[in-house]
């Protein structure tokens, strides 16, 4: 499913070539169902649905593993570093752990959400004048992108720290760990060469899982009206233009809302399995 969803996103738009945001004046107001000229039928702007479903893909996966990667970058940087310091015997070392979860702590009181949207706010039109406006990048450059970006990676690397804290800190307690520490090794090479290669099967787990959630939130902010700007695609936008003719044309809410249902679902699997087959209870 997940090769699919890939392989539409990145190959969809060079067969079908058309502009997800062209008008089609002969159209406006009337959404048309499959046909010729549409093969997923228009939205009530005459614009091609399957253009803008193929768009939405590239702009929901980019946002999905652009803010996986920040997320490692940071989250499992912050746990490293804080199970490192617990598992020390210096009082002066443990302090960092003790300072870098009580911020975690702080962190995670805060709404998600609403520190998402006000960061995406925030950030989205000082990219805007950095980069000349939205025409003079690739869409998944772009400042709206770019805003959704970085406002998912800073915010959503909370739970990767706690898990890859306590991954370090059960390894630091193991009986390798100790022997190579009586063989002389230094604690910057038992931490890189040993443990944080024992940690990654968990690490890849939480960031498998980690994709659906970004692309969710994403699509929550297009639904609001917080993401991409129109006339541009994204499946939010979609599902939220489409909610004002569900009696009259419901596949316009139906088409987007069954693509974020799909990515997830094949995310939400691949996770699943990833864990089952890098838990080593699970092997006979």
């Amino acid at each position: 499913m997940i090769v699919l969803i890939f392989s539409v996103a990145i190959f969809g738009p060079m067969i079908h070539r058309t502009d997800p945001g062209e008008m089609n004046l002969d159209f406006i107001g009337t959404p048309q169902g499959p046909g010729k000229q549409f093969p997923l039928g228009s939205d009530a702007q005459g614009r091609d649905m399957l253009a803008r479903l193929l768009a939405g893909a590239r702009i929901s996966l980019s946002v999905g593993v652009v803010s996986c990667f920040i997320n490692i970058l940071i989250g499992v940087g912050v746990g490293v570093m804080a199970g490192w310091a617990s598992s020390s015997d210096k009082q002066r070392i443990k302090a960092i752990d003790t300072l870098l979860m009580r911020s975690v702590d702080i962190l995670q009181s805060l709404p998600l959400l609403l520190v998402v949207i006000i960061m995406q706010i925030t950030v989205k039109n000082p990219l805007e004048r950095m980069l000349g406006g939205r025409t003079n990048v690739p869409l998944i450059f772009s400042p709206d992108l770019l805003s959704i970006y970085f406002a998912l990676g800073i915010t959503n690397w909370l739970t990767m720290s706690r898990l890859s804290r306590g991954e370090v800190m059960n390894q630091a307690r193991l009986d390798y760990v100790l022997a190579a520490r009586s063989l002389g090794q230094k604690s910057r090479w038992i931490l890189i060469r040993h443990i944080i290669p024992n940690c990654v099967g968990p690490i890849a787990v939480a960031a498998t899982l980690a994709i659906p959630e970004a692309i969710f939130i994403e699509s929550f902010l297009g639904y609001v009206g917080l993401g991409i700007s129109a006339p541009q695609a994204s499946w939010g936008t979609m599902a939220s233009d489409g909610l004002g003719y569900v009696s009259t044309a419901p596949q316009l809410l139906i088409m987007p809302a069954v693509a974020i249902s799909i990515t997830m679902l094949a995310f939400n699997l691949f996770g699943d399995g990833l864990r089952d087959a890098l838990d080593p209870s699970t092997r006979g």
